[in-house]
């Protein structure tokens, strides 16, 4: 069975407005799919686009909503679980992480669920390379 996957945030920027992912990660997505298998969203990842759109940090054609509503439209897409086991071993992570709190949240539902978090974010992928939670890159 193919483990599911959890895309970070810029994942769901990147892949929303169609652009080329990373081989592995396209090949993680394909197999997930032809597996009936789970791709999640964190729901924090709609506060974290929001802020980045109400900034003008994320200039975009379409809105953060447009951006999860046709992610969330692909069968197998849907929203991960965050209750407050979730929220709470997100303040107690393992080894060295950054503070970023959606960083934090994104990993720790990684971890509760046993997911892999496509990201292009480094931090998290040296994360990953410390044994802490499974990322790919995309």
């Amino acid at each position: 069975m193919t483990p599911p996957l959890l895309l970070d945030t810029c994942a769901i920027i990147w892949i929303s407005g169609g652009k080329k992912v990373a081989q592995e990660a396209e090949n993680a997505i394909s197999c997930t799919f032809d597996s009936n298998g789970s791709i999640y969203i964190s729901p924090f990842s709609a506060w974290e686009l929001g802020m980045l759109m109400s900034r003008g940090r994320l200039p975009s054609s379409i809105n953060e909503r447009a951006m999860l509503e046709r992610l969330i439209a692909l069968n197998g897409v849907s929203y991960a679980e965050m209750n407050a086991d979730v929220l709470i071993n997100a303040s107690y992570l393992p080894g060295p992480i950054h503070k970023d709190p959606a960083d934090r949240i994104i990993i720790a539902t990684a971890r509760e669920y046993g997911m892999t978090i496509l990201t292009r974010d480094q931090k998290i992928l040296d994360y990953a390379d410390q044994g802490h939670v499974n990322a790919l890159r995309c």
